[in-house]
């Protein structure tokens, strides 16, 4: 663990590898708000048709959430080193990952068989688009509890430095994209 002096008396501790995260999570933010951006000046074009958004990606969102709450449970477990459900919750986790694409997966096969596909419609575009970047970052972040997983199982059960940030971090990330899609959520179906 890194430190910065602030003066004499005082130490800020530093963990070059969470800073780095965030500064991923703020490329991450910058992105899409120029996907938000690039939508709304795309909005005033002649040839856009606002699309309604299926109502399975309500369902999507409600599984995102589940898993960052049980992703949160997972982690509170790891903290009090009761490892059975540890596992158990990263499990729950990695399977409403998975519900989550599934998921948003029916709902663009349900927006596709209702005519909208990428040539037809710029707002259509945008909505595959921007759902689209974000399942990329979701694949991300499965591959990292994956990783997570195979070491609640390899690894020795003690909680050093290393593996409690590596756990805070997949955290962090999670919570970031259940956030992130709330966000873009909201933003396609309200900026109309």
């Amino acid at each position: 663990m890194s430190t910065l002096a602030v003066n004499k008396n005082q130490e800020i501790k530093f963990n070059p590898q969470l800073f780095g995260l965030w500064l991923g999570m703020a490329s991450i933010i910058m992105l899409f708000g120029a996907l938000t951006s690039a939508y709304i000046v795309k909005q005033g074009a002649s040839n856009w048709l606002n699309i309604q958004v299926p109502s399975i990606f309500y369902v999507s969102t409600a599984v995102i959430l589940l898993s960052s709450l049980s992703l949160h449970i997972a982690r509170n477990n790891f903290r009090k080193a009761n490892v059975s459900q540890y596992r158990k919750f990263l499990y729950i986790t990695f399977i409403l990952a998975l519900s989550f694409l599934v998921v948003q997966y029916n709902g663009w096969a349900q927006l596709f068989s209702n005519g909208v596909d990428l040539k037809s419609n710029v707002a259509g575009s945008f909505f595959y688009l921007i759902t689209g970047a974000h399942a990329a970052h979701i694949l991300g972040g499965i591959g990292a509890l994956i990783a997570t997983i195979i070491n609640a199982h390899i690894l020795s059960q003690n909680n050093n430095e290393s593996r409690k940030i590596r756990v805070e971090m997949l955290l962090h990330y999670w919570h970031f994209l259940g956030i992130l899609w709330v966000y873009l959520l909201g933003f396609i179906l309200y900026i109309k």
